[in-house]
């Protein structure tokens, strides 16, 4: 895991030291273990590394015969790579990513069809004067680039092109609504007008600093569900989530799990439990005094029936507003996720012990486990609902000028699920991986976690397990009594202490609670900060905190999230103090 950047010069001339340097300083948080750069005619290839494979020698740029490379992520299959594929190369390191060096020499462009993991890397072809830049299938690892008259230049994360200067930090006006509608920002635009994302599954080739092909890998089979019965897909997926835990745990650093009540995150642990020989260091998060459900006391008593190290992480009011504004800087892609709060506190608690982290992103896609699915697929006339038909500024006129068409991301990628042969429920599913998982849930996990410079892995999105969960049966995945049926199943019979069928309560983070509590104080900071006040009516805001309506604490935490994103990352002013002295101050 680590962070990346380069810059190829459109008119052939060298790129300047000086944004070479400004690239790497702000990528330092994703690599504190080393820096490593390349330079040839009109390219500049930066790395800043931590360290996971190989600590002594996995230094990159990794030179190859014809190629080099830079590469942010894990390439799981490796060592199988190395013994069946490569068998006959010379391998001058023992890290992982030389393994897409010898690929690429061997094969080109197509190497990409041999991965698995997490990945975005860059490969130089100085021969061919030729920039091939890529991204894993489902997005776990980032990727944002720029197209300029003057050059092509990418980087793991916005803030790093804007540091550098290639580009002003303007706000784009769709992104923005979706932002606040969605909670994510949907496709290949960003929120910064200019940056675009490498989509997940994308190849570019880039020369002379323009880019000439497009290429994708799909992160989805494009086949029906598999006719398969109960028993047997059972056993089926004992072998894939072992054999996908068992890989996501190639590390030579220590490793442990963020450990949830749900479903995800308790059969990956009942896996590390099996395939370990010492207990597994698994971190959970607590709310005390909040009058929530807490999830820690069912997550410790399957921790200790499993023998695993289990950490309380109590997470109070105190902490949401001191930390809130530091936590927010790191998201340069925004996601207004309130599972942001805790994801970043765990990982800086685990930071103090471990660097790589195995998590439970993904099951909800690949296994069909939101309740939302049921709605989709069924007729109007049944009940049937359209994804995100709204959002929570929909009514009430607090945005001023909401365009119709704020939906139109998600439209886009509901229309390509539906020209495949998939099911109506499949297509439900291939949509949330086309935008959801990776813009939101996946950019929340790499930004949180790499902010404490740790390593965040999903065995769920292992292409192997994403296959199988894929394509079952309608009735292996939904079930009768909530979705993940198979998964469900299978946790019962090695970890029946999990009570997989029980009714789960859901992950709930009581931020409405603290926003609430702090309403009066809030309303004429937000309503006031002139990032929200120029797309928003200053006193329908103040309304969202002060009318003591619990229906609009999302909307107020979405604008709260916002204000600092925007102080942040448009204003390019560092956080101090706790998000009322930043809201105080400009």
């Amino acid at each position: 895991m680590c962070g990346i950047a380069g810059v190829m010069m459109a008119s052939g001339a060298a790129p300047e030291s000086r944004i070479l340097d400004a690239l790497e300083g702000a990528l330092r948080c994703r690599g504190p273990d080393g820096v490593g750069r390349y330079c040839h005619e009109n390219v500049g290839l930066v790395h800043t590394r931590l360290a996971i494979i190989d600590l002594t020698s996995g230094m990159q740029p990794l030179v190859g015969r014809n190629s080099v490379l830079v590469a942010n992520g894990e390439i799981y299959n490796y060592i199988e790579l190395r013994n069946e594929v490569l068998a006959n190369v010379s391998f001058a390191t023992a890290s992982d990513c030389e393994t897409v060096l010898h690929l690429y020499d061997r094969e080109g462009a197509n190497c990409t069809q041999r991965l698995r993991g997490m990945y975005a890397f860059a490969i130089y072809d100085p021969n061919q004067k030729c920039l091939m830049l890529s991204r894993d299938p489902f997005g776990i690892k980032p990727c944002y680039y720029i197209e300029t008259p003057t050059c092509f230049a990418f980087a793991s994360e916005p803030q790093a092109l804007v540091s550098a200067g290639l580009i002003d930090p303007d706000l784009a006006p769709h992104p923005t609504i979706e932002l606040l509608q969605l909670q994510f920002t949907t496709g290949p635009e960003t929120i910064f007008r200019g940056i675009r994302r490498l989509l997940p599954g994308e190849t570019l080739i880039v020369k002379a600093g323009r880019i000439v092909e497009r290429r994708t890998r799909a992160a989805l089979p494009p086949c029906p569900p598999l006719k398969i019965g109960e028993a047997e897909a059972l056993k089926q997926l004992d072998t894939v989530l072992t054999d996908s835990v068992k890989v996501h745990q190639r590390s030579d650093v220590p490793y442990g799990l963020f450990l949830s009540s749900g479903i995800d995150s308790s059969a990956i642990l009942a896996c590390m439990a099996r395939l370990n020989g010492i207990p597994v260091e698994a971190y959970t998060a607590s709310f005390p005094n909040t009058g929530i459900a807490d999830e820690y006391p069912e997550a410790h008593r399957l921790a200790i029936s499993l023998g695993a190290r289990h950490i309380k992480v109590e997470i109070t009011a105190d902490d949401f507003w001191s930390l809130l504004p530091e936590i927010v800087a790191c998201l340069d892609d925004p996601t207004a996720d309130y599972a942001i709060v805790p994801t970043y506190i765990l990982a800086r608690e685990a930071a103090k012990n471990l660097k790589v982290i195995l998590c439970g992103e993904g099951g909800d896609e690949i296994f069909a486990g939101y309740s939302r699915y049921r709605r989709q697929i069924r007729p109007r006339w049944l009940g049937g609902r359209v994804r995100r038909r709204s959002g929570p500024f929909s009514a009430g006129g607090v945005v001023k000028d909401l365009p119709s068409d704020w939906r139109s991301g998600i439209v886009a990628a509901e229309q390509a699920a539906s020209l495949s042969k998939w099911t109506p429920l499949q297509r439900a599913q291939a949509a949330d991986c086309v935008d959801f998982l990776p813009h939101g849930l996946l950019t929340k996990l790499d930004r949180c976690l790499m902010a404490h410079g740790v390593e965040g892995r999903t065995p769920l999105l292992d292409p192997m397990v994403a296959e199988l969960g894929f394509r079952l049966p309608r009735k292996l995945q939904l079930g009768r009594r909530g979705g993940k049926y198979l998964l469900r199943r299978w946790l019962n019979e090695h970890a029946p202490q999990a009570s997989p069928f029980a009714r789960k309560k859901g992950f709930t983070v009581p931020v409405g609670v603290w926003i609430a509590a702090a309403g009066e104080r809030l309303a004429p900071l937000v309503a006031n900060y002139p990032g929200v006040s120029a797309i928003c009516n200053p006193e329908a805001v103040r309304s969202l905190f002060v009318s003591g309506d619990t229906r609009h604490l999302e909307a107020a935490w979405r604008l709260l999230f916002f204000a600092l994103w925007h102080r942040r990352h448009i204003c390019g002013l560092q956080p101090h103090g706790d998000a009322f002295e930043c809201l105080s101050s400009l």
